[in-house]
Formats: C-alpha cells, sequence, structure tokens
C-alpha cells in the first residue's frame, strides 16, 4: 500500500481518537461544548454527532457494506440535514462520546480484522466513483484528523477575544 496505514495500525489511530477527544473534550466546559464559532458552523457537540453518523453511514457502514456485497452501490446522505436532526448542539456530550466510543471499538475492531483480499472490494459511489475498503480505510483516519483539529480550532477561536494583547504573539 502506497502511503497508507495498514489495518491494524489504521485500527489503532482509530481508537487514539478516542483518546484524543476524550481529553480534550472532557475538559471544556459546556458553554464551549455548544458555542458556534460563526453562524452556519458546527459546535463541538455538532463535531461529534457528524463522527457517529460518519462511522455509522460512511466507514463502517460502507465497509461492511463492500465486504457482504460484491461491488455493492455506495448512497451518499446529506451531513447538514443529519446533523440538523440530530439536534446535537441540546445534547449531553458524555453521551454523544459514549455513543461514539461504542461505534469507534466496533469499527476498529472491523479494521483490524481486514485481510488483504478485503482491501480490494470496492463500491460505487454516486460522487466519486469507484471506491475500495483500503481508500475508506485511509480516509477514516484523515476523517477523524481533520474533525480533532476542528474541534481545536473551535477552542481557539473561543478563547481569542479573551488573549487581548497576547494576540499579537499569535498574529504574523
Amino acid at each position: 500500500m502506497t502511503n497508507g496505514f495498514e489495518p491494524k495500525h489504521a485500527a489503532a489511530l482509530l481508537r487514539s481518537t478516542i483518546a484524543i477527544l476524550a481529553a480534550e473534550v472532557g475538559a471544556l466546559p459546556r458553554e464551549v461544548l455548544t458555542w458556534h464559532p460563526a453562524p452556519g458552523e458546527w459546535c463541538v457537540n455538532e463535531v461529534l454527532g457528524h463522527l457517529i453518523e460518519a462511522d455509522r453511514r460512511g466507514f463502517s457502514g460502507r465497509i461492511s457494506g463492500m465486504l457482504n456485497v460484491p461491488d455493492v452501490p455506495l448512497v451518499g446522505w446529506d451531513q447538514d440535514e443529519v446533523a440538523r436532526a440530530r439536534r446535537d448542539c441540546d445534547r449531553e456530550t458524555t453521551s454523544l462520546l459514549a455513543e461514539l466510543e461504542t461505534l469507534r471499538r466496533d469499527g476498529a475492531a472491523l479494521a483490524e480484522r481486514l485481510q488483504p483480499a478485503d482491501l480490494e472490494r470496492g463500491g460505487q459511489h454516486p460522487k466519486v466513483g469507484f471506491l475500495r475498503v483500503s481508500d475508506i480505510l485511509q480516509e477514516w483516519v484523515h476523517h477523524d484528523r481533520n474533525h480533532v483539529k476542528q474541534i481545536l480550532a473551535n477552542v481557539q477561536a473561543y478563547v481569542w477575544p479573551a488573549m487581548r494583547n497576547t494576540q499579537k504573539f499569535s498574529a504574523g
């Protein structure tokens, strides 16, 4: 595999995301967990809800489908609509994190069990074309880190105004 993770390493990274999120999210007060950095941008709770749905629909769900049905048609989903319907901003963060931990435990175990032949199985996505299990596995690791950065950026944006003159240390 070129510039990608073997299943056992990807599984370890998927598990590490939960540790990172538990530490960061566990340290934040409710006010920050439900704060939106700008209109239309997700709060931390909504990012957690998105990760839940992405595991269910986009990663574990797709990989399971690919393993069960050769060349399975892959279904897209409207992430913003799902986020609105979930109303995660109003939910308890500990509940969201527990739901994600459960899904992730199963998803990481699925990733760890993948065999070389499994990695070549695939399906047709209506937007991006043919995807292999190996593609989805790599995206999963990348996707996690993208949303961990998003949560960290939310925290930075929240604290920025309170920094006053110390903002100058970060500017330029």
